[in-house]
C-alpha cells in the first residue's frame, strides 16, 4: 500500500508539474565544483552499463554535495560493495536522483541512519523513509563525498532517473555542463563471418582490419574481401577535456551504402536489461584480454532497448560481384564525431585460412533445461541460461570439476552440486565450495549445507573444487595499544581480514553496549566514531567478535581510557 500510494503521489505532482522529458535549467549542480567525467553514461562495464555520470572530486573526501531540486527522500542505503553510502531523492516533476560512494549524510540524514544502525545492530541498512519525512530544498546539503562501496577512487556517482520506470537517464540530457572538444578514439576494427561458409580476407574467424587516418581526419580501413553474410566491431573510447579517464562513447552508427543498418545511443536503458551487454560485446575476447569490441550488428539473445535503428540485424549479406561502403560513425555526446569507411568487395578468396568448429561430448540447447553429472558434482543449467547454444567442454576429478572455461557469458544463475557424504559431519563444517581464479585461487561462494551435499548458484564457468578453511580471522588495532589514553582521538580503527572463506560478521561492544563499527572491505578496516557518544566511563573496555564464512571465530579484548 505504502509503494502504491508514493506512486499515486507522484503521478499527481507529474501532472500538476507538467514533465519535460529532459528539463533544461530545472536542476542544479550537485557539486559546487566544475564537472570534471571519471566515467560516462552507458559506460561499458563488468555486466552491466553504468547507470550514471561519474564526477571527480579532486581526488579527495568529503566534499559537500547537494540535492539539485527540491523533494523528499525515498530511500538510503549502506552497502559495504556497490554503491556503497548512497541516496535516492524523488523530485516533484517526475524524476530521481541519486547520489554514491558517500563518505557520510548531512548531520540531520546522518542522526537518521545511525538510530537506525543502532536499532538493528547493523551497518549494513537499507531504509525507505515515509514519503515527505525528509524533504530537501534546491541545493541543500545531503551527504559528503566519499570512496564507499565498489568505487577505485574518490568521486561521486550521480544518476537521474524516472520516478515511474525507474530508467536512469544520461545526466547530460538535463544541460549540464562538461567541458569535452577532444573526439572519440578507435582503438580497432574488426570483421566477423557470421553465416556458414562466410569468409573475410579469405578466414572464416574474426579478422582485425587495418586503417588509416585521411586528411580530414576520418579513417579509411583496407579493403575488405568477404562473402556471405558478415558483420563489423570497434574498439573505442572517449575522452572529456581535462581528463585522462578512457570513457564511454555516447552512440554507434553502422551504414551500408548510406543506409543505416544500426544504431544504438546512451540516452537512456533498463536496469533489467543490463546483463544484456554481454551480447553487445565480444565475450570470449573481453574474457582473454580484457578488452571489449562493441559489435554493430545483433548476436542472438540481445535484447537490449538502446538501438535507435536496426536493419537486418545489423548483419551485411556480400554476393559475389557487388561493392559495398560501409561507414561506422562513432560520436560522444558533445556532437565530436570519427568516422571510418570500410570498402567491402564481394570476391572468392584466392586462399582459404578455415578454423575447425570447437566441438565436444556436450553440445549445450540454451532454451532448454541441461542437467551433467560430472561424478564428484553435477551441474543444472535452467532454460536461457545461456544466449545461444555452443559445445561445452566438461572435466569431472575427485573434488574439482571443470565447467567450460570462462569465456562464455551466463545470463542466469545456474546450479553446482557437490556430494560430501564421504566426508565427516565435523569436515563438513568447516568446507565450502570456491570457484578457482585464472591463477587458481578460491574464491568463497555462499554455500548452501545440506544433508549429503553442498550446493551453490553461481553464473561463473570455469573450475570448481571444494576447500577447507581452518583458520580464523585475523584482528590488529590500527591506531590504539592496550591501556592508552584516548582523549584527542576522534576514532578507533581497527584491522581485521581472513586468509580464505572470508569476513561473514563482526560485532563490537564498549563496556557492554553495542557500537557501530564501519567496515570498510577495501581496506579491512573497522572504524568507530567516538561523535557517537555513549561512553559513560573512564575505562572503557572494548571486544569484538568476527566470524568467518565457515564458522571459525576470533574475540579480541582490549581496554583503553578516555574522558
Amino acid at each position: 500500500m505504502r509503494i502504491i500510494l508514493i506512486g499515486f503521489l507522484l503521478i499527481n505532482q507529474i501532472l500538476v508539474f507538467g514533465q519535460e522529458k529532459y528539463p533544461q535549467d530545472v536542476f542544479g549542480s550537485p557539486l559546487e565544483i566544475p564537472l570534471i567525467l571519471a566515467g560516462t553514461f552507458g559506460e561499458l562495464r563488468s555486466n552491466h552499463f553504468h547507470g550514471g555520470i561519474d564526477i571527480k572530486t579532486q581526488q579527495r573526501e568529503g566534499l559537500p554535495i547537494q540535492s539539485i531540486y527540491e523533494g523528499t527522500v525515498t530511500r538510503i542505503k549502506v552497502g559495504l560493495w556497490g554503491y556503497g553510502k548512497v541516496i535516492y531523492i524523488a523530485h516533484p516533476n517526475g524524476f530521481t536522483s541519486v547520489y554514491g560512494h558517500l563518505q557520510k549524510f548531512s548531520p540531520e540524514i546522518e542522526n537518521y541512519v545511525k538510530n537506525i544502525q543502532y536499532q538493528k545492530k547493523a551497518y549494513e541498512i537499507e531504509v525507505f523513509p515515509e514519503y515527505g519525512e525528509l524533504k530537501v530544498s534546491k541545493g541543500e546539503l545531503i551527504a559528503y563525498s566519499g570512496n564507499t562501496g565498489g568505487s577505485s577512487g574518490p568521486h561521486l556517482h550521480f544518476e537521474i532517473r524516472s520516478s515511474i520506470s525507474e530508467k536512469p537517464t544520461n545526466p547530460l540530457l538535463y544541460g549540464y555542463e562538461v567541458r569535452d572538444a577532444t573526439n572519440p578514439t578507435l582503438l580497432g576494427l574488426y570483421a566477423y563471418p557470421i553465416s556458414k561458409g562466410a569468409v573475410v580476407n579469405s578466414r572464416n574467424s574474426k579478422t582485425q582490419i587495418k586503417f588509416n587516418k585521411q586528411q580530414d581526419g576520418s579513417y579509411l580501413a583496407n579493403k575488405v574481401v568477404a562473402l556471405g553474410e558478415i558483420g563489423f566491431g570497434i574498439e573505442t573510447y572517449d575522452r572529456q577535456d581535462l581528463a585522462a579517464n578512457k570513457n564511454g562513447i555516447f552512440s554507434v552508427e553502422q551504414l551500408v551504402n548510406g543506409r543505416t543498418y544500426s544504431k544504438y545511443v546512451f540516452e537512456e536503458f533498463s536496469f533489467r536489461e543490463t546483463r544484456y551487454i554481454n551480447t553487445l560485446i565480444d565475450y570470449e575476447h573481453y574474457s582473454k584480454t580484457n578488452r571489449r569490441i562493441q559489435y554493430c550488428f545483433l548476436q542472438p539473445g540481445n535484447k537490449l532497448g538502446i538501438y535507435k535503428e536496426i536493419f537486418e540485424d545489423g548483419k551485411i549479406t556480400v554476393r559475389r560481384g557487388l561493392s559495398y561502403e560501409v561507414e561506422i560513425v562513432i560520436k560522444d555526446w558533445h556532437n565530436n564525431t570519427v568516422r571510418v569507411k570500410i570498402p567491402v568487395e564481394g570476391k572468392e578468396p584466392e586462399e582459404q585460412v578455415y578454423n575447425e568448429d570447437y566441438k565436444t561430448a556436450y553440445y549445450l540447447t540454451s532454451r532448454q533445461p541441461n542437467n551433467y553429472d560430472l561424478g564428484a558434482a553435477k551441474v543444472y543449467f535452467p532454460p536461457n541460461t545461456f544466449y545461444d547454444n555452443f559445445y561445452l567442454d566438461l572435466k569431472q576429478g575427485t573434488d574439482t570439476i571443470q565447467i567450460h572455461k570462462g569465456t562464455v557469458p551466463a545470463h542466469k544463475r545456474f546450479t553446482v552440486t557437490f556430494d560430501v557424504k564421504k566426508y565427516s559431519l565435523k569436515e563438513r563444517k568447516k568446507m565450502f565450495i570456491a570457484w578457482l581464479d585464472a591463477k587458481g585461487r578460491p574464491n568463497y561462494i555462499n554455500t548452501f549445507k545440506r544433508e549429503g551435499t553442498f550446493s551453490v548458484k553461481t553464473r561463473n564457468l570455469g573450475k570448481y573444487t571444494l576447500a577447507t578453511d581452518t583458520i580464523p580471522p585475523k584482528i590488529r588495532p590500527k591506531n590504539f595499544k592496550e591501556k592508552q589514553w584516548l582523549n584527542n582521538y576522534r576514532y578507533l580503527s581497527i584491522q581485521i581480514s581472513d586468509d580464505l572463506s572470508g569476513i561473514d560478521t563482526y560485532s563490537a561492544t564498549l563496556n557492554g553496549e553495542w557500537i557501530l563499527m564501519e567496515y570498510e572491505p577495501k581496506t579491512n578496516t573497522l572504524t568507530y566514531n567516538f561523535d557517537d557518544k555513549i561512553l559513560n566511563h573512564t575505562q572503557c573496555d572494548l571486544k569484538l567478535i568476527v566470524t568467518d564464512n565457515v564458522g571459525n571465530t576470533t574475540t579480541f579484548s582490549s581496554n583503553f581510557f578516555r574522558k
